[in-house]
């Protein structure tokens, strides 16, 4: 059974239509890349699943659990809402790093908020908040950045940054880890060490949504990949077959494009 099945997402902000009946499914432990020119629904679509926007039509199934039907909605409080999120780690284009907390302070801020909801947490605090602090080493170590635990953002380069934005995507264990365009913001120099990181991520079989340009990348680490344009998926399937065969016009004209540029 797929980790994640996506059913005849729509999504309009007011008259514009951004997504038109995107359905696709992943393979746990899977990498699914997406690609398209900017402004074809790509971003937005990573929202809905993070449910940062709510779609207007479809279906989101998790683990076979159905989180969103648009037929069946109601209006949900916060905390429904961001009980959903857990099942997404998203990690954006800009970092979105707290600047008055430290890289360890950033990755393990969520965890504390939610062990606070604990019934035992008053009573096992000290040893909660341990664990916390010994999980969020763990995952820096992951990144490469032992050694910047007490760093504040200001202090890291925009490749560490980014790799602290990922080990805080990963603090509380999601099903599926989202990455929308997670080096568009870094210099070509810089891109590289994130790429590494979430090729290491594809290695240990991962579960990952990932909207990049990165098409070599795209190519070469991804179980699948899809191709969007004007809010649909125009073409799906093996990265080598899509990136270096396209089926479609459209894929192609955008592929020839990119190269070109």
């Amino acid at each position: 059974m797929a980790i994640l099945e996506v059913k005849n997402i729509e999504k309009h902000f007011d008259n514009t239509r951004v997504l038109e009946d995107v359905s696709f499914s992943l393979e746990e432990g899977n990498a699914l890349a997406i690609i398209g020119s900017s402004g074809s629904g790509k971003t937005t679509l990573l929202r809905c699943l993070n449910f940062l926007e709510t779609p207007d039509r479809g279906i989101i199934s998790v683990r076979g659990n159905v989180l969103f039907d648009a037929a069946r909605t109601k209006a949900e409080n916060e905390r429904d809402i961001r009980t959903k999120r857990l099942h997404f780690g998203m990690v954006f284009q800009s970092f979105n790093l707290f600047p008055q907390y430290t890289a360890l302070e950033n990755v393990t801020l969520a965890e504390q908020l939610l062990a606070k909801e604990q019934p035992d947490f008053k009573q096992r605090k000290k040893e909660i908040l341990e664990q916390i602090q010994v999980h969020g080493r763990e995952l820096l170590a992951q990144m490469g950045l032992s050694e910047r635990a007490d760093h504040y953002p200001h202090q890291l380069s925009g490749g560490q940054q980014q790799r602290v934005a990922i080990a805080r995507a990963l603090a509380l264990k999601p099903d599926i880890l989202c990455f929308d365009e997670p080096t568009s913001a870094l210099d070509p120099e810089l891109t590289g060490e994130v790429l590494k990181v979430i090729r290491s991520l594809a290695d240990r079989r991962t579960t990952m949504i990932i909207v990049t340009h990165e098409m070599a990348f795209a190519r070469d680490v991804a179980d699948q990949v899809i191709f969007m344009d004007g809010g649909l998926i125009v073409e799906q399937g093996d990265p080598k077959q899509v990136i270096e065969n396209p089926r479609e016009e459209r894929t192609k004209q955008f592929l020839s494009r990119y190269t070109q540029g």
